[in-house]
């Protein structure tokens, strides 16, 4: 009996087809890797960025509300603005038990959100200056991805 099976020389080697999936979460690697390194010395990651622009944004934010727009649980909201206030980044007025929060940044957390700004300001004229195309394509996309919300899957 003839073996029916492929030879392998014969299986064609070559590149996988074009996916924009795939070349949106490389190129998002590369420059949330670059956006880590500047705020690494600020004692920032990408996350805790985020929170603290959050808080800046609306002073008074729920746990629930921080949450929801940074797209993690409530019990890991509430772990991660721990850290932030035990980095005096951030402070909750109002921290006793049946209290709602009143969750706000402190002097320090704005003096270090305003650097944070200033680094991000510098890699998106890169990154704009490197794929002007790119950038006016993404324009809007993180806050709704083709009519769908960040909750949707």
């Amino acid at each position: 009996m003839g073996d029916t099976a492929t030879p392998r020389s014969s299986v064609a080697v070559g590149r996988p087809p074009f996916s924009p999936v795939i070349s949106l979460i490389t190129v998002a690697a590369v420059w949330d890797h670059r956006l880590h390194a500047a705020l690494k010395d600020l004692g920032l990651t990408t996350r805790k960025y985020a929170l603290l622009a959050h808080l800046q944004a609306t002073p008074g934010i729920s746990f629930s509300e921080l949450a929801r727009r940074s797209q993690i649980t409530v019990q890991t909201a509430h772990t991660a603005v721990k850290i932030l206030v035990g980095d005096g980044l951030a402070e909750d007025v109002t921290a006793h038990a049946g209290a709602a929060s009143d969750l706000r940044v402190t002097d320090k957390g704005a003096g270090v959100l305003a650097e944070a700004d200033r680094r991000l300001a510098d890699l998106d004229r890169q990154f704009a200056d490197g794929i002007p195309d790119l950038t006016a394509a993404l324009q809007g996309l993180h806050e709704q991805p083709f009519g769908m919300t960040l909750q949707e899957s």
